[in-house]
Protein backbone atom coordinates (compact mmCIF):
# COMPACT_ATOMS: atom_id res chain seq x y z
CA UNK A 1 0.00 0.00 0.00
CA UNK A 2 0.99 3.77 -0.59
CA UNK A 3 1.99 5.34 2.30
CA UNK A 4 1.40 9.05 0.85
CA UNK A 5 -2.11 9.97 2.53
CA UNK A 6 -1.63 13.36 1.58
CA UNK A 7 -2.61 12.29 -2.37
CA UNK A 8 -5.43 10.48 -1.32
CA UNK A 9 -6.57 12.80 1.18
CA UNK A 10 -6.63 15.65 -1.27
CA UNK A 11 -8.13 13.32 -3.76
CA UNK A 12 -11.33 12.86 -1.44
CA UNK A 13 -11.60 16.46 -0.86
CA UNK A 14 -11.67 17.78 -4.17
CA UNK A 15 -13.98 14.28 -5.50
CA UNK A 16 -16.44 14.59 -3.13
CA UNK A 17 -16.47 18.07 -2.68
CA UNK A 18 -16.89 18.69 -6.18
CA UNK A 19 -19.59 16.51 -6.62
CA UNK A 20 -21.39 17.75 -3.40
CA UNK A 21 -20.92 21.05 -4.13
CA UNK A 22 -20.76 21.28 -8.21
CA UNK A 23 -24.10 18.58 -8.43
CA UNK A 24 -26.47 18.56 -5.80
CA UNK A 25 -25.41 22.38 -4.63
CA UNK A 26 -26.19 23.68 -8.27
CA UNK A 27 -29.30 21.33 -8.60
CA UNK A 28 -30.92 22.23 -5.38
CA UNK A 29 -30.39 25.79 -6.07
CA UNK A 30 -31.97 25.86 -9.59
CA UNK A 31 -34.84 23.94 -8.27
CA UNK A 32 -35.45 26.14 -5.16
CA UNK A 33 -35.02 23.11 -2.51
CA UNK A 34 -33.98 24.85 0.12
CA UNK A 35 -33.06 21.60 2.73
CA UNK A 36 -31.57 20.01 -0.04
CA UNK A 37 -28.69 22.64 -0.23
CA UNK A 38 -28.10 22.62 3.19
CA UNK A 39 -27.91 19.33 3.07
CA UNK A 40 -25.34 19.48 -0.10
CA UNK A 41 -23.75 22.29 2.09
CA UNK A 42 -23.52 19.69 5.14
CA UNK A 43 -22.23 16.90 2.95
CA UNK A 44 -19.54 19.02 0.91
CA UNK A 45 -18.30 19.96 4.52
CA UNK A 46 -18.42 16.42 5.79
CA UNK A 47 -15.96 15.58 2.68
CA UNK A 48 -13.60 17.99 2.94
CA UNK A 49 -13.45 16.91 7.10
CA UNK A 50 -13.01 13.53 5.86
CA UNK A 51 -9.80 14.51 4.16
CA UNK A 52 -8.25 16.15 7.25
CA UNK A 53 -8.88 13.24 8.94
CA UNK A 54 -6.32 11.30 6.41
CA UNK A 55 -3.79 13.53 6.93
CA UNK A 56 -4.02 13.40 10.72
CA UNK A 57 -4.27 9.60 10.14
CA UNK A 58 -7.56 9.03 11.72
CA UNK A 59 -9.39 6.37 10.00
CA UNK A 60 -12.78 5.63 12.52
CA UNK A 61 -12.86 9.54 11.80
CA UNK A 62 -12.37 9.25 8.11
CA UNK A 63 -14.82 6.67 8.07
CA UNK A 64 -17.57 8.51 9.75
CA UNK A 65 -17.22 11.77 8.29
CA UNK A 66 -17.19 9.83 4.97
CA UNK A 67 -20.70 7.86 5.75
CA UNK A 68 -22.45 11.40 6.62
CA UNK A 69 -21.10 13.23 3.75
CA UNK A 70 -22.88 9.97 1.48
CA UNK A 71 -26.09 9.91 3.33
CA UNK A 72 -26.17 13.72 3.20
CA UNK A 73 -25.87 13.46 -0.13
CA UNK A 74 -28.46 10.97 -0.37
CA UNK A 75 -30.92 13.09 1.86
CA UNK A 76 -29.92 16.37 -0.79
CA UNK A 77 -31.10 13.96 -3.70
CA UNK A 78 -34.12 12.67 -1.93
CA UNK A 79 -35.40 16.08 -1.34
CA UNK A 80 -34.62 17.34 -4.69
CA UNK A 81 -36.33 13.86 -6.34
CA UNK A 82 -39.75 14.65 -4.04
Amino acid sequence: MNDNFEAYAVAVIVVFGAVAIGGLMGATIAFGARDGFLFALGAAASAWAAGYAIFFDRPKAYIAFLALSVLMCIAATLILAF
